[in-house]
């Protein structure tokens, strides 16, 4: 039997949303009224936001949602994507040394042994080691 370590809830999304209408001193009803998508005019309800905010249960924004969120938080879309990604699917994004690259790792501890080295060869394969030291 395989053990894995428990699951851990993030609230990444959460409290970027909380935090930043704080931040602008919004409340609930003018966070939604300017929770609007600018290209489909979708509306993000205070009472989606007040949920979220307090850790109850929500349906996962959607694009539209997240731009809409996005206009109303004065934030770039692809932070609430980011966030939004590690809160309700569990993936986080991982930025390389170089800030020049990221890639999205999931669940990269459920890995055996086997697939992590199956892993690294493969990588070795487009970027050998050693190659960018000197």
């Amino acid at each position: 039997m395989i053990e894995h370590e428990p699951e851990t809830e993030t609230t990444e999304f959460a409290d970027l949303i909380r935090d930043r209408r704080a931040v602008l001193g919004l409340s609930l009803d003018k966070f939604q009224d300017r929770s609007v998508d600018p290209r489909t005019g979708v509306q993000v309800k205070s009472g989606w936001v007040h949920r979220l905010e307090k850790g109850e249960p929500v349906i996962p924004p959607r694009l539209p949602q997240l731009r809409a969120l996005a206009a109303a938080a004065q934030l770039p879309l692809e932070q609430l994507q980011d966030a939004a990604a590690a809160q309700f699917l569990g993936i986080e994004r991982v930025w390389a040394e170089s800030g020049e690259a990221s890639a999205l790792v999931r669940r990269a501890g459920d890995l055996t042994a086997d697939q992590r080295e199956q892993l690294l060869r493969l990588l070795d394969a487009f970027a050998p080691p050693g190659r960018n030291e000197g």
